[in-house]
């Protein structure tokens, strides 16, 4: 397995990849200061996606697991172009939850380039295809090892990496955790374009609340870019 150096959750950074990526000017990522309902105001509108990063955590495996084990059996249908791909390579996280945040929000304009070419060539592919692709993308690795060290820590450092990155996106009127260390996507119920900023941060919240002793979360929103 492909090894990457770890993108930091740096919203100046992300956003000059997603811009390298192809990702039209009019969007970026921005700090998501607070969970509360007055600091959720303070996001720019649009708000387009939820990225959490969170430490892989004894907590987080249990979860995963136990979930996998009940989602398996209840054999969930999702939207046919709800884009969910999954993570064959180390350190991909950051990428795969930008991907799956830009993938799924249709308004988010995306020029010829890297990451329009290769949603093209996987757009029927499997999740686990769609990893390998990734994985095999030269263009796609070199942009991403060329932002990872624009960091503010020290990128090379990989090997200790133990947080993960993921999606919360509104497709069609469900609220979807999108983790490329899942086996599937994760359905949160109902929400919409005017509650999706407080449903997702109730998810993150959720998160959270699972690891009470734990405080290196970092919550970050793919909005519409300030002037």
């Amino acid at each position: 397995m492909l090894t990457w150096t770890p993108l930091e959750s740096n919203p100046e950074v992300l956003t000059k990849y997603i811009h390298k990526l192809g990702v039209s000017p009019a969007w970026s990522v921005t700090d998501v200061i607070g969970l509360e309902e007055e600091t959720l105001e303070w996001i720019p509108r649009p708000v387009k996606a939820f990225i959490l990063l969170f430490p892989c955590s004894e907590a987080y495996e249990k979860h995963r697991a136990e979930e996998h084990e009940r989602i398996k059996e209840e054999k969930d249908q999702h939207p046919a172009d709800l884009f969910y791909m999954r993570q064959l390579t180390h350190n991909a996280c950051g990428t795969v939850a930008l991907i799956h945040s830009v993938a799924n929000n249709k308004e988010v304009n995306i020029d010829s380039g890297v990451l329009k070419s290769f949603l093209d060539k996987a757009s029927d592919l499997s999740p686990e295809e769609r990893g390998k692709a990734l994985e095999n993308d030269k263009q796609f690795t070199a942009d991403h090892q060329a932002l990872a060290q624009e960091g503010q820590t020290n990128a090379s450092d990989h090997e200790k990496v133990i947080h993960h990155f993921i999606s919360l996106v509104n497709k069609e009127g469900t609220l979807y955790e999108l983790d490329g260390r899942k086996s599937f996507p994760i359905k949160h119920g109902p929400t919409s374009e005017e509650t999706f900023v407080k449903d997702a941060a109730k998810v993150c919240k959720e998160f959270m609340a699972r690891d009470p002793t734990e405080v290196r979360f970092t919550v970050l929103a793919l909005t519409a870019a300030q002037d």
